[in-house]
């Protein structure tokens, strides 16, 4: 069994590039590549300032911000960065069709022993795998915002994955310090499908007037002891992010998952959460 050296990510957003992060700090040799140069100059910007904020916090030595800086590189050209890569991320928009148009880009340049993982949070692993040549070697890896933070990620077995390549990933998983979990291919997952429902209800409880969006989330966070509320959560994450999982859940799972208005008046009013600076709560810098 091949172990995990080269990754390639593939996207330099919020999470391919918070996933390349962790990947540079565990001591592998990472590429991280999206087709937009300023879209990488952002990345490594904020991958830089997390760096640094680690090491003012105590949390990371100035030597070790340096070998992580070391294994990372930036590229525009997908074509070289997958030749030698042992495991392909992708963390490209929640869109199964480009999902699928990148795996078969890849399929054609990577090495026979590669492992393709989706980082997708809903979209089903099954059929992504089936669109492609070599299904066996497909299964999700669904890593939590911010990825650098976040010790949980889901490894996800779609329906012919094959159990080496669980096993290569699970090991992948550990040797980033992050706690694997093991779930079948289904709607959401484990923690989407648990979350989005706490973060549904929470909202419908809102637009109620059972209680304020501060006080929702306070109690679940002394109440149940969760880290965050559901509604702060869900700014973090993005509203949009939300709605797109909540829709698809509605799809497969039925009403239970039917998204609340508030959500869908404040997506289409541009309020996302803390990315564009409004949605349940109001964000500054």
């Amino acid at each position: 069994m091949t172990d995990v050296c080269q990754v390639t990510v593939l996207g330099a957003g919020t999470m391919g590039h918070g996933i390349a992060q962790v990947v540079a700090q565990a001591g592998l040799e990472v590429s991280l590549v999206d087709s937009s140069e300023p879209a990488l100059e952002r990345a490594f910007h904020e991958i830089r300032r997390n760096l640094d904020q680690g090491v003012a916090r105590g949390k990371l030595t100035e030597d070790g911000r340096a070998e992580a800086l070391a294994h990372l590189r930036g590229r525009t050209d997908m074509a070289t960065s997958v030749r030698g890569a042992d495991l392909v991320i992708e963390a490209v928009p929640e869109r199964f069709d480009l999902k699928v148009q990148v795996f078969r880009s890849v399929e054609e340049l990577a090495p026979e022993h590669a492992i393709l993982a989706s980082n997708t949070s809903s979209l089903s692993i099954t059929a992504l795998q089936r669109a492609l040549p070599r299904p066996g070697h497909v299964l999700g890896l669904h890593f939590f915002n911010p990825a650098p933070i976040m010790r949980l990620v889901e490894v996800v077995r779609g329906e012919d994955t094959e159990p080496r390549v669980v096993e290569r990933v699970v090991a992948f998983a550990r040797r980033l310090r992050k706690e694997p979990i093991v779930v079948r291919d289904s709607p959401g997952f484990a923690s989407s499908r648990l979350g989005v429902a706490l973060g549904l209800e929470a909202m419908r409880m809102l637009e109620e007037g059972v209680a304020s969006a501060e006080d929702i989330d306070r109690a679940m966070e002394l109440g149940y002891r969760h880290p965050m509320g559901p509604l702060r959560l869900s700014d973090l994450v993005g509203l949009d992010v939300r709605l797109g999982i909540a829709e698809h859940l509605h799809e497969q799972l039925g009403e239970r998952f039917r998204p609340p208005e508030i959500l869908r008046r404040l997506v289409g009013e541009g309020k996302l959460g803390r990315k564009t600076g409004e949605g349940f709560y109001r964000w500054e810098e």
